[in-house]
């Protein structure tokens, strides 16, 4: 057998999770089709990525915390969350949960550069890059991989293949793999905007017609261009319908910055100037089985939701703390990582995570993108309550901060490796 763990798919939860099982004493391959953090990786573009408390400890437990943090993540100390036109509006505060932040704001870049130091150099890791996955068969015993790598093909066997390898997965194409996915009528215009005062670590989630509108604080690293606006950069997720994406993206930056100061207010300050925007279509999408024998699906090969809120990195990040356990686990204890009794039971403890977080965010999309009378009375006065009512309040922060629940180990600070 050539490895333990075969990992398809290099980017941030590909790559998250051979430096969680950095010390499992497993044997791991990591199949990845781009080189590894250039300009081309589609994990590391030019979004920003929102990351939550929960996550923050994650990266502590696997220990690249501290690389993100020194080329710059901006805290949120604040949400301030609005519903257009409407009463309902409510805060969250990191200081009410005793934390330093309720989440942070990094660069995909930035989570890409600490990901990548030293991945090649992890005990018993093999790195394939660049590489395409041309095949895949599952057996009893083992799943064998073809790729395909600068034209040379290489066969490799394993007792467990990861499907890490995005919302097109193609490990879930070759297996055919039963996949439920909902269109919202939605996408997701993003860009960077500079104001003309300090963000003061303080994000916006406002609810429009057209779906949420997220401003983010964003200081950029002082390596990336934009770092010469310090705190007066945000990031911005403006949800459009389809048929207003074409007219978004075609107004000049005047006219875009006046259209996003109408629907924000001045919440921010007054915006001055914004970077080119991209367009990503919005959808709810997931694997009916997470697990089979000898495979798991994790991240956006598993699960695909909507970006109000900020959780769909975050959720993919549990994904990989969870099956780490599980798999040290089994290491640890002479098992086979591949069976299905092993990993039912990372699909077990993953799936109220995951209806948990599925049902709010698909609820918030289409209770705050309808305008029926009695429904926006009700939502705005259920946001009232939650900013009059402490403990509601603080179980919806809890959730954003993905401290619900049972928390694996390295969620809790705790090292996989030390089970007697």
């Amino acid at each position: 057998m050539d490895y333990d763990i075969l990992v398809i798919g290099g980017g941030m939860v590909g790559a998250s999770l051979v430096h969680a099982l950095r010390d499992s004493g497993l044997r791991i391959g990591l199949v990845e089709a781009v080189p590894l953090y250039n300009e081309g990786q589609p994990s590391y573009d030019a979004r920003a990525i929102a990351l939550s408390w929960g996550s923050r400890r994650i990266f502590e437990g696997m220990g690249v915390w501290q690389a993100m943090a020194q080329q710059t993540v901006t805290p949120i100390r604040a949400i301030n969350v609005s519903d257009r036109g409407h009463f309902g509006a409510t805060r969250l505060q990191a200081e009410e949960e005793g934390v330093e932040a309720l989440g942070y704001v990094a660069e995909a870049a930035v989570i890409g550069r600490a990901l990548g130091s030293g991945l090649a150099e992890l005990p018993g890791v093999t790195i394939f890059c660049p590489a395409t996955l041309t095949a895949i068969r599952i057996d009893e015993e083992a799943a064998t991989v073809t790729l395909d790598q600068e034209g040379e093909q290489k066969i490799l066997q394993a007792r467990l293949v990861v499907a890490a390898d995005g919302g097109r997965s193609t490990v879930r194409e070759q297996l055919g793999a039963k996949t439920v996915r909902l269109g919202y009528g939605q996408t997701a215009v993003v860009a960077s905007v500079i104001s003309d005062r300090s963000h003061d670590n303080v994000a916006f989630e406002r609810f429009t017609d057209s779906g949420p509108l997220a401003l983010l604080p964003n200081t950029a690293p002082q390596w990336m261009t934009g770092s010469e606006h310090g705190d007066r950069r945000w990031s911005m997720v403006w949800t459009a319908r389809e048929d207003q994406v074409d007219e978004l993206l075609a107004l000049d930056d005047a006219a875009f910055l006046e259209r996003l100061q109408g629907r924000l207010g001045r919440r921010a300050g007054r915006l001055l100037a914004v970077t080119p925007r991209s367009a990503y279509p919005l959808g709810l999408q997931y694997v009916r089985d997470h697990v089979r024998p000898r495979l798991a699906f994790i991240g956006n090969a598993a699960h695909l939701i909507h970006p109000v809120g900020g959780q769909g990195f975050n959720l993919g990040l549990r994904d990989v703390a969870v099956l780490a356990e599980v798999l040290a686990q089994a290491a640890h204890q002479g098992g086979d990582p591949g069976v299905l009794e092993t990993l039912q039971g990372y699909a077990r403890w993953r799936r109220g995570d995951y209806l948990r977080v599925m049902g709010v965010t698909d609820s918030l999309v289409r209770i705050f993108s309808n305008d029926f009378r009695t429904l926006v009375v009700a939502r705005n006065a259920g946001m009232v309550a939650m900013d009059l009512m402490p403990p509601l309040r603080r179980l919806f922060t809890r959730q954003a901060m993905g401290v619900n629940g049972r928390q694996p180990r390295l969620a809790l600070g705790l090292p996989l490796n030390d089970r007697k």
